[in-house]
């Protein structure tokens, strides 16, 4: 649909307000005097301010999903090779730019604050990627039960997240000269090597210490 189109104009102008006031905050009146267009216009193509809502977090949901690109894997691609990459693919997410700023704001607000259109969000961006990241885990951990798979999902998912909704802290923490190596890339790295060594697929990071101490004439074990 183009610009022009009624119910594009009007669902970019709710996706906007609502990320900037939240459900509650937002009326529909400064909605369609954002979107050029009359109170009529809601009720016609969303029903009413609810309505409106869930479609604006679906669309925010599919914004994301097409952000979350994978690279093509050959047959015999290593479950670990997958995982850095969905690693990747999930910093680049979470911290990357948007078409739409908007997008990012709305879902991180309705996961702060969760309303009835907080099934849209799971549905459209959160279970497809954590079906595959289970089905990863899966391969690498097939002894581990279920439900410490999940646990572990979450926890590298958690990671990622982090660096989304803390940033003005963390940047306090470590300063702003720190805070700007903190790229994508080297999240995203960190994230890898730390799971990594966590799941056994790569040294205890303190092991890889020491060993460098002693190879340097350090210290004996």
């Amino acid at each position: 649909m183009s610009s022009d189109d009624p119910r594009t104009r009007l669902l970019e102008a709710a996706g906007q307000t609502f990320a900037e006031k939240g459900f509650k905050g937002a009326t529909v009146r400064e909605i369609v005097q954002r979107a050029g267009l009359n109170l009529a216009a809601v009720n016609y193509y969303f029903r009413d301010k609810e309505g409106l809502y869930q479609e604006a977090v679906k669309a925010s949901c599919c914004g994301a999903s097409d952000e979350f690109r994978l690279p093509e894997w050959s047959p015999d691609t290593s479950p670990a090779v997958k995982l850095a990459d969905f690693i990747r693919a999930e910093v680049r997410t979470v911290l990357g730019n948007r078409a739409h700023p908007w997008h990012r704001r709305l879902m991180m607000l309705e996961l702060a604050n969760p309303t009835p259109a907080c099934a849209e969000l799971v549905a459209g961006r959160i279970r497809p990627r954590a079906e595959l990241l289970g089905g990863l885990l899966r391969e690498l951990l097939p002894e581990v039960p279920a439900d410490r798979r999940n646990l572990i999902a979450h926890s590298i998912v958690g990671q990622c997240v982090f660096h989304r909704l803390a940033q003005p802290i963390v940047a306090l923490l470590v300063g702003e000269e720190e805070y700007r190596t903190y790229d994508t890339a080297r999240l995203a790295e960190h994230i890898i090597e730390f799971s990594f060594a966590a799941l056994g697929l790569r040294p205890p990071l303190g092991r890889a210490s020491r060993e460098t101490v002693n190879a340097d004439g350090g210290g004996g074990a």
